[in-house]
């Protein structure tokens, strides 16, 4: 059936009605679409006007093309925050209705670097708690964490078993995290990364690097976590001034 229904630009009825295909199941999640050549015939366009409408379909991460092997529907996203929401991983993973889990990877006491005494306002010879661990939401690994927390502020009784930071800083170590600086940014295929959370070789990660600051606006949790981009969905509120 045609799409050319109104007056619009050809390559946004094609997105509007590719996704509205999606939408009621005509091509399902993880499912290949037609070739491009069957696509712009069964649409009635150019390959041209179809091949706009995929790139951007594919920038906005609806769909996955594959070289060599062909376009792809890809997964919606499990978990969606604003970014403006300081929420952590295991909030996040509950709010989606799921179990939060985690895998211990490593811990370690480091000497300050000078990045570390810039972003903790700390002294040369404080050290630094480093730990590496891998969330899981219903036993499934979706988010790599590497945390950096200063030694003077985490409790004696500290334990790598507790699933969020936040709760550990905030009930144990008495530092209420109430907001942070974040900056977001995508990566392909991470060597190391990559395998541990089970992506495919297409599969984006969103790395989302915050400092967070407590009540006196002392800095006390800088964070790096690598996110699935297939799972996971950030937007943002923007107001005008």
């Amino acid at each position: 059936m045609s799409i050319k229904l109104d007056n619009r630009h050809l390559y946004l009825q094609v997105i509007d009605r590719l996704k509205q295909d999606i939408e009621l199941g005509v091509y399902k999640e993880k499912e290949k679409l037609p070739s491009e050549f069957d696509l712009a015939k069964q649409l009635g366009v150019s390959r041209a006007t179809l091949r706009e409408a995929l790139r951007i379909l594919e920038e906005e991460n609806v769909i996955i093309r594959r070289h060599g092997v062909g376009t792809f529907v890809n997964a919606k996203p499990l978990f969606t925050s604003g970014i403006e929401q300081l929420n952590s991983v295991t909030d996040m993973i509950l709010q989606a209705g799921m179990k939060p889990g985690t895998i211990f990877l490593s811990s370690s006491t480091v000497g300050a670097t000078e990045e570390d005494i810039r972003r903790f306002s700390c002294s040369t010879n404080e050290e630094i708690v480093i730990m590496e661990r891998v969330r899981t939401a219903n036993g499934e690994p979706v988010v790599y964490c590497i945390d950096k927390v200063p030694e003077k502020i985490l409790p004696e009784t500290f334990s790598h078993g507790e699933e969020s930071i936040f709760s550990i800083l905030e009930e144990e170590a008495n530092r209420k995290i109430t907001y942070a600086v974040a900056q977001i940014e995508p990566i392909g295929y991470h060597e190391k990364i990559s395998p541990i959370l089970e992506c495919e070789p297409e599969t984006a990660l969103l790395v989302l690097k915050q400092m967070h600051f407590d009540e006196l606006d002392e800095p006390v949790l800088f964070s790096v976590n690598y996110f699935k981009a297939d799972k996971f969905s950030f937007q943002v509120l923007r107001k005008r001034p």
